[in-house]
């Protein structure tokens, strides 16, 4: 008889928001699969539990898949930990629970700590609807890629951060979406854990002074209706187009640019056509 897979939230920086049925399953688990076995060691030992640890994590997934899936296949129970949060969200687990449906292998999921759902909580902004997207690509032109694909869904926009990208992520946010509300969510639950809550011009502004440290939780407003500013759009010019977003707190090149968007022209049109008239 096959074992079954154990999906365990661990805290995000509290260790007072482990749940007792997580505490119970870990205590009868053979085996803790654990994206970084030190780090786990240590939640362990927290709760007094003695376990074998498995490294499981994004570089050695697929042979230590294999070996966990041998493991439940020989009647062992496994529990799947991520550093911190819920596995499987942003996470090498994503993978196992694909492997062990494939092979029949029973799952349960023990709900708990989510950096995700912690943040839409604490942003301030619509809760009712929001879009988990994770984190972003690493590389600058894909990042504004991946962006523009979702720039026009008018849910929260939820992003996953870390400290030393922070920086260029607000940038690329504001080159595509513009200058939106914003809440940075840092350390969240933990002694300095801190809520944000501004544009996201302010945001850059902030940290240009400031240097990020902690894991980021990013909360984006989502694109907003437009059709009562595109029958406003078409009874003004182009320069009071411009205008109208410079007002709202955009620069003379991001109003351009939106104005642009809005009229389906090219940025080089609208910018020959206002730099002509102001001089």
């Amino acid at each position: 008889m096959y074992g079954k897979l154990y999906i365990c939230a661990t805290p995000i920086g509290n260790l007072g928001d482990i749940t007792l049925r997580v505490l119970e399953t870990l205590r009868m688990v053979d085996l803790v699969a654990a994206e970084d076995t030190r780090h786990t060691l240590k939640l362990l030992n927290h709760f007094d539990i003695k376990k074998p640890l498995i490294s499981y994590f994004e570089h050695n997934k697929q042979y230590k898949g294999a070996v966990i899936i041998n493991e439940l296949k020989a009647g062992k129970n496994v529990a799947l930990v991520s550093d911190a949060g819920t596995p499987v969200i942003s996470d090498p687990g994503e993978q196992l629970v694909k492997e062990c449906i494939e092979n029949g292998i029973e799952i349960e999921s023990l709900p708990g700590p989510c950096a995700a759902i912690t943040a839409v909580t604490l942003c301030g902004l619509d809760s009712k609807r929001f879009m988990f997207y994770g984190f972003l690509p690493h590389k600058k032109q894909e990042k504004l890629k991946e962006l523009e694909e979702i720039k026009n869904i008018k849910y929260t926009l939820v992003f996953y951060e870390a400290p030393h990208k922070l920086i260029s992520t607000l940038e690329c946010i504001n080159e595509v979406f513009g200058n939106r509300n914003i809440a940075i969510l840092r350390e969240l639950t933990k002694i300095h854990n801190e809520a944000l809550r501004m544009t996201v011009s302010e945001a850059l502004s902030y940290y240009g002074e400031k240097e990020p440290k902690g894991e980021y939780v990013l909360c984006v407003s989502g694109a907003e209706d437009k059709p009562e500013e595109d029958d406003l759009f078409s009874s003004m010019t182009i320069e009071a187009h411009v205008d109208y977003y410079v007002e709202k707190g955009f620069t003379k090149k991001e109003a351009i640019k939106k104005c642009a968007e809005d009229r389906n022209l090219s940025k080089r049109e609208i910018y020959n056509l206002v730099m002509i008239k102001e001089n």
